[in-house]
């Protein structure tokens, strides 16, 4: 078992730790539910944290020397609902690497956990890509004689989904088949989705299969999955790119029902979308305004994302054609994907196809953040001069619509601009600036990048830009490890 560090708060004994031990602290009140998060956001930030597998032999030692107005002090929850609280608020956060501490410090505190609390939990590592941690708390709902249902299942099944760990997927529909659990359509695609991001293409047409005998269709989730599946597997032919054609052909024969059923309740009730329990591609997005993304073409979105993956210009040609014949009007998102840094026009040297498709979107719509940012991350391939101004002239419109770089987006420009071995830097002294502006911090490989690409010129090593570049590097180094790409 790995070694997590200590708790967020500290031990408190009980009168069955020790046969002379102080006697337990009088009962606390409950604290406001702001002064709670506050205490929280301290306690978070405490060092020296410990697991609480050391709790048994550690709590005499440590009880007896902390006060009841000290432990008062330190805590941020006394009980279920509290601490149901506080793990939602990391999960909407997207911090779901304090969830294990935040459940020690309720085993430490002696409250125990409810159904709803473990779903949370799951929930959260879901969101996370946490694997280990999600199967840790479904052996602890199991231990506490909680069984998990089948909602939980399908949690459990994406988040091996999003690890591309297929194996454990097939031994929780093991698992389930052992302890009498229903699938149901949502477990389908779940299986199908999670079994597709490895290429397992046979076990994805068993599940299909698997469906199909229990008098299910497929819906367009289910050939989003088929079309990822092709897209993983390894190698690369072309009867992949036929495939992905052939399943978007074969889409337009479903037929979708909308309808809120208890497959999906429980699943907004938590916040998680379909796409994002699929582990789709627009689920970064879904939930983006304005148009960023049509849910009806989800098929094509995961079929042209699979395209940019590939670099197949000639696959997205076509798709494109079929998407212009529906009389469909194009989405943000596959804007983007045609363009993107890995997409097909700009990785094929086609600047002219990426501004094209980029002007007939802001012709009729106002092009989002992530679509300058894309065609002028794109428009850096290969570093050519064209492309280089092309992608400052980018970035300036981006910035003239009072659009700004977050340390994302921000990050991916910075690299991308740093490779320049030519030229005068303008791009990516320009981008850094931008940053500097808004005190925004780069990833720390951007700036390894960066500072790289400025020691290969000729400046004086007291030049402020340097010199404001190298100490940022110092901190991040010293923060995330240390420093690579020195020479």
């Amino acid at each position: 078992m790995l070694d997590r560090g200590r708790s967020l708060k500290p031990f408190s004994i009980s009168s069955s730790s020790c046969l002379h031990a102080a006697p337990p602290p009088p009962p606390r009140p409950s604290p406001p539910p702001s002064v709670a998060m506050a205490l929280l956001k301290n306690s978070l930030l405490l060092q020296g944290r410990l697991r609480h597998a050391a709790a048994a032999t550690l709590t005499a030692r440590r009880g007896a020397a902390t006060s009841t107005e000290e432990y008062m002090r330190r805590n941020y929850a006394n009980n279920t609902s509290e601490y149901n609280t506080v793990i939602g608020s990391l999960v909407a956060q997207r911090r779901p690497y304090l969830l294990r501490d935040a459940y020690d410090d309720m085993i430490l505190d002696g409250v125990q956990p409810v159904r709803d609390t473990f779903h949370t939990l799951i929930v959260g590592t879901m969101k996370g890509s946490r694997l280990q941690d999600a199967f840790y708390f479904r052996d602890q709902m199991k231990e506490m004689g909680l069984h998990p249902d089948v909602n939980l299942y399908n949690f459990l099944i994406s988040t091996c989904g999003k690890c591309k760990n297929s194996e454990a997927a097939i031994m929780l529909l093991e698992e389930m088949k052992t302890h009498g659990v229903k699938l149901k359509g949502e477990t389908y695609i779940c299986l199908l989705n999670a079994l597709a991001a490895t290429g397992r293409t046979d076990q994805v047409y068993a599940i299909v299969s698997d469906m199909t005998a229990a008098g299910l269709g497929l819906n367009k989730f289910c050939y989003a999955g088929l079309i990822t599946a092709f897209k993983n597997k390894t190698p690369t032919t072309e009867d992949t790119l036929a495939k992905i054609i052939e399943f978007v052909q074969q889409s337009k024969g479903w037929q979708y029902v909308e309808r809120q059923s208890k497959d999906s309740a429980e699943n907004i009730m938590m916040n998680v979308s379909e796409e994002e329990l699929y582990n789709l591609p627009t689920a970064e997005y879904v939930n983006r305004r304005g148009g960023f993304v049509f849910k009806q073409f989800t098929v094509y979105h995961v079929a042209i994302h699979a395209c940019a993956e590939l670099r197949s210009k000639e696959t997205l040609e076509v798709l494109l054609d079929m998407f212009n014949k529906d009389g469909s009007t194009y989405d943000a998102f596959i804007v983007m994907q045609a363009m993107r840094v890995t997409g097909c026009y700009l990785r094929c040297g086609d600047i002219d196809s990426a501004v094209k498709m980029f002007e007939e979107y802001s012709s009729s719509r106002s092009p989002p953040a992530e679509l300058y940012a894309t065609l002028a991350e794109g428009a850096m391939i290969g570093h050519t001069p064209r492309g280089m101004q092309l992608a400052q002239e980018t970035i300036e419109k981006m910035i003239s619509r009072n659009f700004f770089l977050n340390p994302r987006m921000g990050s991916d420009l910075l690299l991308a601009a740093a490779g320049e071995t030519d030229g005068g830097y303008t791009t990516a002294n320009y981008v850094w600036d931008l940053l500097q502006s808004r005190n925004v911090t780069p990833s720390l490989p951007a700036v390894e990048a960066y500072h790289k690409g400025l020691k290969a010129r000729e400046i004086p090593t007291d030049d402020p830009r340097l010199l404001n570049v190298t100490r940022v590097l110092d901190n991040l180094s010293a923060r995330f490890g240390p420093r690579r790409n020195t020479q």
